[in-house]
């Protein structure tokens, strides 16, 4: 069966263990981390923490690791912010290593002014991707790359420029977001599944309404029946939600994030059962 988890920014006020100790009584199977998670994050990284955490919690049983991303940018213009945003992404993998994590998440980055990616956003990104293959060797580390928003000046945001990137890079998995792509057409995110499928390592999994994305699903049967083929095509990932509390209509009390996510993740089951 394929494992559903959600992420920790879900949870984004609460502590480590409260955010465990929700994630179980979801019901769901695991959760994906990310470094940025507040109590984390701003308490230095306590890496012996989060590992007496997970140990304290072993019905989750699929931990995945979300590189940190916001203020980020491995392409930027900026030598000091691209160099802390590699520097940060190999921090997300060496944290992997330590819990057990089989996968990392990472975003591409971006041009930094508003225009179509050049040369030397491409060299900054091929830097970029050097560290990683770098901090990978030797581990039993996986780094998916995420497909992003198309925007004039992302990359990575189409299945062509992801296929290219992961037959060039052979040592790279891919991190499928639905909402991202939803949130151009729904015929994007079927050219992603078909174009990108076999190199699936996570999906993130959430909707796209009006350009509101990382909402609920709520029963949404196009997500669905697109979940539907990636599950008959064989991954064994896991799907992960990714919802934007702040996205919903009034702030949800800790029960009602709980309650949410029990009905999502009942959700997908019957989609990928």
């Amino acid at each position: 069966m394929i494992p559903v988890a959600a992420s920790s920014m879900f949870f984004h006020e609460y502590p480590l263990d409260e955010i465990f100790d929700a994630v179980e009584a979801t019901g769901l199977d695991g959760i994906e981390f990310w470094l940025e998670t507040p109590h984390f994050w701003l308490q230095g990284l306590p890496a012996d923490e989060l590992v007496a955490t997970i140990r304290s919690h072993p019905r989750i049983s699929s931990l995945q690791i979300h590189a940190p991303v916001l203020d980020l940018n491995p392409c930027s213009i900026n030598p000091d912010v691209a160099e802390a945003s590699r520097r940060w992404a190999v921090a997300a993998v060496e944290l992997a290593a330590r819990v057990g994590a089989p996968v990392v998440t990472v975003h591409p980055g971006k041009r930094t002014a508003k225009r179509t990616p050049m040369a030397d956003d491409y060299r900054r990104f091929a830097r970029y991707l050097s560290v990683l293959r770098e901090a990978v060797a030797g581990r039993r580390v996986t780094v998916a790359m995420e497909n992003v928003e198309p925007r004039v000046n992302a990359m990575i945001a189409t299945p062509e420029e992801a296929r290219h990137l992961l037959d060039r890079e052979e040592w790279l998995s891919f991190t499928l977001d639905v909402s991202h792509a939803m949130n151009h057409s729904p015929s994007l995110l079927s050219r992603f599944v078909e174009t990108c499928g076999d190199r699936l390592a996570n999906v993130h999994v959430s909707r796209a309404v009006d350009g509101v994305m990382h909402l609920p699903l709520e029963g949404d049967t196009a997500v669905c029946g697109v979940l539907r083929a990636i599950a008959a095509g064989g991954y064994q990932g896991p799907l992960t939600l990714e919802i934007e509390d702040q996205n919903l209509a009034h702030d949800l009390s800790l029960e009602e994030k709980i309650q949410l996510l029990a009905g999502e993740g009942a959700f997908l089951r019957r989609c990928t059962g």
